[in-house]
């Protein structure tokens, strides 16, 4: 068992928000952080204008699929973090991590549409992202 912070993202889907937190997770944490995206109700493929807009800022999430939550995972992880409103989920009793929600900017509700709307989701998770990371660190050292 290593002493490396876990993460779990979680969306509905795990196609566009989750997949995005993961691959920026990635970028910036590389290999201090154990990363996993899953759905509480996983969709069919990724969504096309995130892989897009991750790519924009170095990032890679192409190769992921959408994955449904695994239970041993949500029990041993140190954070789950559900992103946007719509995902619901219940922590397990025995479960050793904290669960936070992020409402995520949702652009689309200012008329705001297509990859000008996934840029500013991207954005706000990023920032997001790299706040876990130095909050991650911070309670590892």
């Amino acid at each position: 068992m290593s002493n490396q912070p876990s993460v779990l993202f979680l969306c509905v889907g795990n196609g566009g928000k989750s997949q995005m937190a993961a691959a920026l997770a990635e970028k910036h944490a590389g290999e201090q952080l154990e990363i996993h995206s899953a759905g509480t109700k996983p969709g069919a493929k990724l969504n096309a204008a995130s892989i897009e807009v991750i790519a924009e800022a170095g990032a890679d999430m192409s190769k992921g699929s959408p994955k449904g939550i695994d239970p041993e995972l949500l029990k041993r992880v140190d954070r789950v973090i559900i992103l946007g409103a719509d995902a619901q989920l219940e922590m397990p009793a025995d479960a050793q991590g904290t669960l936070e929600r992020w409402v995520t900017d949702e652009p689309s509700e200012r008329g705001i549409e297509g990859l000008e709307r996934m840029r500013l989701v991207r954005d706000d998770i990023d920032a997001r992202v790299q706040g876990l990371i130095t909050d991650l660190s911070s309670s590892m050292t």
